[in-house]
């Protein structure tokens, strides 16, 4: 593989781009459900690439086979609600043929499983809607096991239908708890019910096989994946349009679509109002059409409501993360637009009033993405923008102001070029390595800083936070290898590898079918120093209080990731960090009786709590007591630190919101790491200072 293919990093999600939703689809009828000739041979041809060309070999045999199947199963059925323990006996009884189909292009079994799981969706839709005719009781100490992924199957139908009834009444007091009333209940769930049937029945064959072949690939590695011919028109709309739309990178987890994380520059994080892990219980259009319930719909189903034309409005129904099963949800109202350059473009500001460091001036550089106007450079105009020119720019205007030291705040970038990454290492390593490339052939091409020279050599800080990812992992491991500055903060998001698009049309000569696209991980990154970022990420030499709350986040929550690897180092000149173990004790001592991270960790507590709860109480008094317990702590330890920094806290959920007051207040929270890694690096010049004149440490 040349560089040239890895230059820009494909997004692992799918990020909401504009567009119009698909005319209304009819139902398939159930024998129409069968494979086709042209399936079969884009499977032998997905075959053949996976195996020539995927950075993990796997051969394709009965133990594959097997994984293969329990993939699938948990995409149709992940919280075991539909099918019955003799239904999944059944199929695995027919295991024994699954690896020799696949390699002979043969989905039969696949489409088997797949017209069994819409019948079993019928029959539990019917029951769900039967149930709503009486209503129910809410005063027994009932309990419902809302999250059945690690249980086991249902042995028969008495056990689903009481599986169900649960459900439903869930369901019922999940909006009761919304203050709907019981009409209201009622139509909502009647459309949420019979919505979720009449999609199934809309899975064509090209779906079915799609959602089959995916189960494959998955079990590969987590970022391989098929795109139908359908689906990549899509995703080359989605690409032209530049990202207009709400800047959001959604996935799909139980029935839920989750908010993964945000884009900078996009309408969803300027919002302030949706944070990675929300979920989207409803879509509306603009400022007055009726809120639709999206519970239990399919990724794609969900995308095509958000999308739509820059400038009209999208309302979303958002249930927090922080609110839990029992929470209520509030409605966001978003402008659609495109994501232009400077909303993601680098800025800074100083932070000058650290009262353990007085008079030492540090200033923070925010880079919430790695970009670079590529258009602009093919153009030939000399002065588009990129992330290094514009941090090159913030370092000039800061060393002018005179800082004592630099904090690169990395908190929340997703990555994007590989070439800016690269490039912002060089302004502030004279020369060397930046990041070792591994091909799924074993060729390793080492990619250097391209131009020698240092913008900036003074006392230097890198802030990342679990979201950080990709191309921020390879930024940050170069500066520890290098020793060239702290880094601060949470382990980082774990993604290491490299995807490229095969057109899969290209192995079939003069075919008029088409055959849709692979994107396929064709690569690994490596540090200079030998280790992968892959799985681990980047471990800061400053752990915040967060961190030791995230182990299941990232590329550590995927199915089949990659796992971490070495390879040797490259050649590099290491410096190594003096007084980090004092910096470390200062920092947890002060972090300790700040309100800021006390917050911060409350919070975390709290979303722990929720990640590990499975079951929840149908009693409604219950429900009330504990939704309001979680709130009121995460409440009162909100507006306590803002109290301490002389705000009046501001409710973001009232109906006269002051929006001025709102950003703010949501400014100066955003920046309590920031200002911790400041005072980390304060600490640190103090120190350096009775070595060497303090003039010195400004570049």
């Amino acid at each position: 593989m040349t560089p040239r293919l890895m230059r820009f990093l494909i997004p692992s999600l799918l990020a909401l781009a504009a567009g119009c939703a698909g005319a209304e689809s009819q139902d398939v009828r159930l024998s129409d459900l069968e494979p086709s000739p042209r399936q079969e041979t884009t499977t032998r041809v997905i075959n053949d690439a996976l195996e020539r060309f995927h950075y993990r070999k796997v051969a394709l045999d009965d133990a594959f086979a097997e994984q293969i199947f329990e993939t699938y199963i948990e995409a149709l059925d992940p919280n075991r609600s539909f099918f019955l323990k003799a239904d999944v006996d059944r199929f695995e009884r027919q295991l024994r043929r699954l690896d020799d189909d696949l390699r002979d292009g043969k989905l039969d079994l696949g489409f088997e499983i797949f017209r069994t799981y819409r019948q079993r969706v019928d029959t539990r839709v019917e029951q769900a809607l039967s149930l709503l005719d009486d209503g129910f009781e809410f005063d027994d100490q009932e309990r419902y096991r809302f999250d059945r992924s690690e249980a086991r199957w249902a042995t028969t139908k008495g056990e689903l239908d009481e599986i169900w009834r649960k459900r439903v009444k869930n369901d019922w007091l999940g909006l009761r708890l919304a203050k709907k009333n019981d009409d209201e209940i009622r139509g909502l769930l009647r459309k949420r019910y019979e919505g979720l049937g009449r999609r199934i029945r809309q899975f064509d064959s090209d779906d079915v096989f799609q959602s089959y072949v995916n189960a494959y690939t998955q079990s590969v590695e987590p970022h391989t994946s098929y795109m139908s011919p359908s689906t990549s028109e899509n995703f080359d709309i989605s690409m032209r349009l530049s990202l207009e739309g709400i800047g959001a990178v959604l996935r799909a987890e139980t029935e839920y679509t989750v908010v993964q994380r945000t884009i900078a520059g996009g309408p969803a994080r300027q919002s302030g109002q949706i944070h990675g892990g929300d979920r989207i219980v409803g879509v509306a259009q603009g400022l007055d059409g009726a809120m639709e319930d999206v519970i239990g719909w399919r990724l794609q189903d969900v995308v095509d409501k958000i999308r739509g034309p820059k400038g009209s409005v999208v309302r979303l129904q958002i249930l927090p993360k922080s609110a839990g099963s029992d929470g209520v949800s509030r409605e966001v109202s978003l402008v659609r637009n495109e994501i232009k350059l400077e909303d993601q473009a680098a800025k800074s500001y100083l932070i000058d009033d650290m009262p353990q460091a007085p008079g030492v001036r540090v200033g923070v550089v925010e880079i919430p993405a790695f970009y670079r106007d590529f258009r602009a450079e093919s153009e030939g105009k000399r002065d588009f923008r990129s992330t290094t020119r514009d941090v090159r720019r913030l370092i000039a205007s800061l060393k002018h102001q005179g800082v004592d030291g630099i904090v690169i705040d990395l908190r929340g970038n997703g990555g994007g070029s590989l070439t800016e990454a690269t490039a912002l290492t060089g302004l502030f390593i004279d020369e060397g390595p930046v990041v070792q490339v591994k091909d799924s052939f074993g060729k390793i091409e080492v990619e250097r800083d391209p131009d020698p020279g240092v913008a900036y050599r003074g006392p230097l800080a890198v802030l990342v936070d679990r979201n950080s990812a990709s191309a921020s992992e390879i930024f940050a491991g170069a500066m520890q290898d290098y020793g060239r500055g702290l880094i601060i903060g949470e382990p980082t998001f774990g993604k290491g590898t490299v995807q490229t698009l095969i057109d899969l049309n290209r192995y079939v000569p003069g075919s008029e079918a088409d055959l849709g696209r692979l994107r396929l991980t064709m690569a690994e990154f490596f540090r200079v120093s030998g280790g992968s970022t892959q799985l681990r990420g980047v471990e800061p030499d400053i752990l915040f209080p967060t961190a030791g709350q995230i182990s299941d986040h990232g590329e550590r929550s995927l199915d089949n990731p990659l796992p971490w690897d070495s390879i040797h180092p490259a050649v590099y000149t290491k410096v190594s960090l003096s007084d980090v173990d004092r910096l470390r004790e200062l920092s947890r001592r002060r972090m300790a009786r700040d309100p800021g991270f006390e917050m911060l960790t409350a919070r975390e507590r709290v979303l722990r709590e929720l990640d590990d709860q499975y079951m929840i109480s149908l009693r409604e008094s219950d429900r009330r007591v504990e939704s309001k317990r979680r709130e009121e702590v995460l409440k009162n330890q909100r507006d306590d630190f803002l109290r301490a920094q002389g705000f009046t806290p501001v409710d973001e959920d009232a109906d006269d919101v002051d929006e001025d007051a709102l950003e703010e207040q949501q400014e100066v929270i955003s920046r309590i790491q920031a200002r911790e890694a400041a005072r980390i690096l304060a600490d640190a010049v103090r120190g350096a200072g009775a070595a060497r004149p303090r003039a010195a440490m400004r570049d």
